[in-house]
Protein backbone atom coordinates (compact mmCIF):
# COMPACT_ATOMS: atom_id res chain seq x y z
CA UNK A 1 0.00 0.00 0.00
CA UNK A 2 1.55 3.35 -1.18
CA UNK A 3 -1.13 5.52 0.18
CA UNK A 4 -0.88 6.81 3.55
CA UNK A 5 -4.17 6.57 5.78
CA UNK A 6 -4.81 10.09 6.01
CA UNK A 7 -4.71 11.59 2.45
CA UNK A 8 -2.51 14.63 1.87
CA UNK A 9 -4.61 18.06 1.30
CA UNK A 10 -1.57 19.16 -0.91
CA UNK A 11 -2.83 15.96 -3.36
CA UNK A 12 -6.30 16.71 -3.35
CA UNK A 13 -7.64 18.74 -5.98
CA UNK A 14 -9.50 22.31 -5.18
CA UNK A 15 -12.69 21.22 -6.37
CA UNK A 16 -12.75 18.44 -3.71
CA UNK A 17 -11.69 20.68 -0.59
CA UNK A 18 -7.50 20.11 -1.39
CA UNK A 19 -5.30 22.89 -2.41
CA UNK A 20 -3.95 21.09 -5.42
CA UNK A 21 -4.48 22.79 -9.21
CA UNK A 22 -5.39 21.27 -11.77
CA UNK A 23 -2.63 22.57 -13.57
CA UNK A 24 -0.34 21.27 -10.76
CA UNK A 25 -2.65 17.54 -11.03
CA UNK A 26 -1.27 17.00 -14.93
CA UNK A 27 2.18 18.20 -14.16
CA UNK A 28 2.24 15.62 -11.28
CA UNK A 29 0.25 13.12 -14.55
CA UNK A 30 2.70 14.01 -16.74
CA UNK A 31 5.83 13.40 -14.44
CA UNK A 32 4.16 9.93 -13.07
CA UNK A 33 3.94 9.02 -17.15
CA UNK A 34 7.24 9.64 -17.97
CA UNK A 35 9.04 8.04 -15.16
CA UNK A 36 6.98 4.77 -16.45
CA UNK A 37 7.58 5.08 -19.66
CA UNK A 38 11.41 5.03 -18.57
CA UNK A 39 11.16 1.68 -17.62
CA UNK A 40 8.79 -0.07 -20.01
CA UNK A 41 10.79 -1.34 -22.40
CA UNK A 42 11.58 -3.59 -19.51
CA UNK A 43 8.21 -4.90 -19.60
CA UNK A 44 7.91 -4.95 -23.17
CA UNK A 45 11.07 -7.01 -23.87
CA UNK A 46 9.23 -9.93 -21.58
CA UNK A 47 5.52 -9.26 -23.28
CA UNK A 48 6.04 -7.72 -26.57
CA UNK A 49 2.38 -7.98 -27.67
CA UNK A 50 1.04 -6.73 -24.59
CA UNK A 51 0.02 -3.34 -25.18
CA UNK A 52 -1.81 -2.59 -22.29
CA UNK A 53 0.98 -0.80 -20.42
CA UNK A 54 2.23 1.76 -23.21
CA UNK A 55 -1.67 2.10 -23.70
CA UNK A 56 -2.04 2.84 -19.89
CA UNK A 57 0.88 5.52 -20.36
CA UNK A 58 -0.77 7.06 -23.64
CA UNK A 59 -4.03 7.40 -21.56
CA UNK A 60 -3.12 9.74 -18.78
CA UNK A 61 -0.97 11.71 -21.12
CA UNK A 62 -4.16 12.03 -23.42
CA UNK A 63 -6.43 13.10 -20.14
CA UNK A 64 -3.71 15.68 -19.30
CA UNK A 65 -4.61 17.11 -22.64
CA UNK A 66 -8.56 16.61 -22.04
CA UNK A 67 -9.26 14.28 -24.51
CA UNK A 68 -10.56 11.72 -22.79
CA UNK A 69 -12.27 11.33 -19.19
CA UNK A 70 -10.45 10.44 -15.52
CA UNK A 71 -12.47 7.33 -15.84
CA UNK A 72 -10.86 6.00 -19.18
CA UNK A 73 -7.55 6.82 -17.52
CA UNK A 74 -8.32 4.79 -14.47
CA UNK A 75 -9.41 1.97 -16.45
CA UNK A 76 -6.44 2.05 -18.81
CA UNK A 77 -4.20 2.08 -15.60
CA UNK A 78 -6.21 -1.09 -14.06
CA UNK A 79 -5.88 -2.71 -17.14
CA UNK A 80 -1.74 -2.28 -17.68
CA UNK A 81 -2.25 -3.60 -13.73
CA UNK A 82 -3.31 -6.54 -15.03
CA UNK A 83 -0.85 -7.33 -17.37
CA UNK A 84 1.67 -6.96 -14.68
CA UNK A 85 -0.35 -9.98 -12.47
CA UNK A 86 1.41 -13.20 -13.81
CA UNK A 87 4.53 -11.36 -14.00
CA UNK A 88 7.73 -11.44 -11.45
CA UNK A 89 10.99 -9.04 -11.43
CA UNK A 90 11.42 -5.87 -13.45
CA UNK A 91 8.82 -6.70 -15.98
CA UNK A 92 5.93 -6.68 -13.26
CA UNK A 93 7.07 -3.67 -11.38
CA UNK A 94 7.38 -1.56 -15.18
CA UNK A 95 3.71 -2.69 -15.79
CA UNK A 96 2.90 -1.56 -12.34
CA UNK A 97 4.55 1.76 -12.58
CA UNK A 98 2.74 2.18 -16.00
CA UNK A 99 -1.01 1.40 -14.43
CA UNK A 100 -0.21 3.72 -11.36
CA UNK A 101 0.71 6.40 -13.79
CA UNK A 102 -2.75 6.58 -15.23
CA UNK A 103 -4.59 6.11 -12.20
CA UNK A 104 -3.02 9.50 -11.41
CA UNK A 105 -5.55 11.09 -12.96
CA UNK A 106 -8.03 9.83 -10.25
CA UNK A 107 -5.88 10.09 -7.18
CA UNK A 108 -2.57 12.56 -7.61
CA UNK A 109 -1.08 11.08 -4.72
CA UNK A 110 -0.38 7.15 -7.17
CA UNK A 111 2.08 9.83 -8.88
CA UNK A 112 4.64 8.19 -6.36
CA UNK A 113 3.24 5.22 -6.88
CA UNK A 114 4.93 5.09 -10.41
CA UNK A 115 7.96 6.56 -9.64
CA UNK A 116 8.21 3.92 -7.01
CA UNK A 117 7.50 0.88 -9.40
CA UNK A 118 9.72 2.73 -11.90
CA UNK A 119 12.62 2.53 -9.46
CA UNK A 120 11.87 -1.05 -8.13
CA UNK A 121 12.16 -2.42 -11.93
CA UNK A 122 15.13 -0.52 -12.84
CA UNK A 123 16.26 -2.06 -9.60
CA UNK A 124 15.36 -5.63 -10.63
CA UNK A 125 16.97 -5.39 -13.84
CA UNK A 126 20.37 -5.57 -12.41
CA UNK A 127 21.70 -8.88 -10.81
CA UNK A 128 22.99 -8.98 -7.41
CA UNK A 129 26.08 -6.48 -6.43
CA UNK A 130 27.88 -7.27 -3.49
CA UNK A 131 24.66 -9.55 -2.19
CA UNK A 132 22.49 -5.78 -2.73
CA UNK A 133 20.41 -6.28 -5.81
CA UNK A 134 20.58 -3.07 -8.36
CA UNK A 135 21.62 -0.66 -5.93
CA UNK A 136 23.33 1.58 -7.79
CA UNK A 137 20.81 1.27 -10.39
CA UNK A 138 17.92 2.29 -7.65
CA UNK A 139 20.09 5.56 -7.16
CA UNK A 140 20.46 6.10 -10.87
CA UNK A 141 16.57 5.69 -11.14
CA UNK A 142 15.88 8.19 -8.44
CA UNK A 143 18.02 10.79 -9.46
CA UNK A 144 17.19 10.20 -13.33
CA UNK A 145 13.33 11.13 -12.25
CA UNK A 146 14.29 13.98 -9.53
CA UNK A 147 15.83 15.75 -12.71
CA UNK A 148 12.43 15.49 -14.53
CA UNK A 149 10.79 17.29 -11.81
CA UNK A 150 8.76 20.33 -13.17
CA UNK A 151 9.97 23.01 -11.31
CA UNK A 152 6.16 24.32 -9.91
CA UNK A 153 5.72 20.53 -8.16
CA UNK A 154 9.53 19.91 -7.35
CA UNK A 155 9.19 20.85 -3.84
CA UNK A 156 5.75 18.72 -3.52
CA UNK A 157 6.96 15.21 -4.80
CA UNK A 158 10.33 15.56 -2.69
CA UNK A 159 8.41 16.23 0.05
CA UNK A 160 6.12 13.11 -0.76
CA UNK A 161 8.92 11.25 -1.50
CA UNK A 162 10.16 11.95 2.65
CA UNK A 163 6.76 11.57 3.93
CA UNK A 164 5.93 8.17 2.39
CA UNK A 165 9.08 7.02 1.83
CA UNK A 166 8.67 3.83 3.85
CA UNK A 167 4.94 3.10 2.47
CA UNK A 168 7.08 2.97 -0.91
CA UNK A 169 9.60 0.44 -0.07
CA UNK A 170 12.72 3.06 0.89
CA UNK A 171 13.52 3.63 -2.75
CA UNK A 172 13.57 6.95 -2.42
CA UNK A 173 16.51 6.82 0.08
CA UNK A 174 19.68 8.71 -1.38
Amino acid sequence: MILPPVRDPRFTTLRRGGSLTDTDHHLLAQWAAECAEHVLPLFEAAQPDDPRPRAAIAAVRAWTRGEITMTASRTAGGHAMGAARDLRGAPRHAAYAAGQAAVVAHVAAHELGAAAYAIKAARAAVPDEKGVPGEEARRRECAWQRSRLPEAIRYLVLDDQRLRNDLCWSVFDV
